[in-house]
């Protein structure tokens, strides 16, 4: 079955960096989109990026510049590098895929993705 596994969060003291990884399986990875989401206590899910089958990349405002998504589809894994970590990035962080449409690309749409891990933990201390 579809499955996406995120790991790599932690605890980090502003300034510093994390790479988060997405693995996925039991479908053909390499042809869809995969988006990060993440969501803070007390507040709504957001989009962070989102990246196509062939690597194009987009990335919320909020986080241009310090969030980098990539994918290796030799490996089934998306990548989100994320530099000068702040207090106001801790939260859960998501991957997704849609299987159809363009939710992710047409305004990180979270109700379109088909596919969603159980997430991982960023907290973020000053």
């Amino acid at each position: 079955q579809v499955q996406l596994v995120e790991s790599g969060g932690g605890s980090v003291q502003a300034g510093g960096s994390l790479r988060l990884s997405c693995a996925a399986s039991g479908f053909s990875f390499n042809t869809y989109t995969v988006g990060w989401f993440r969501q803070a206590p007390g507040k709504e899910r957001e989009g962070v990026s989102c990246i196509s089958n062939t690597g194009t990349t987009i990335y919320a405002d909020t986080v241009k510049g310090r969030f980098t998504t990539s994918r290796d589809n030799a490996k089934n894994t998306v990548y989100l590098h994320i530099d000068n970590l702040q207090p106001e990035d801790t939260a859960t962080y998501y991957c997704a895929t849609e299987f159809y449409g363009s939710s992710c690309f047409m305004g990180f749409n979270s109700q379109g993705m088909d596919y969603w891990g159980k997430g991982t933990l960023v907290t973020v201390s000053s």
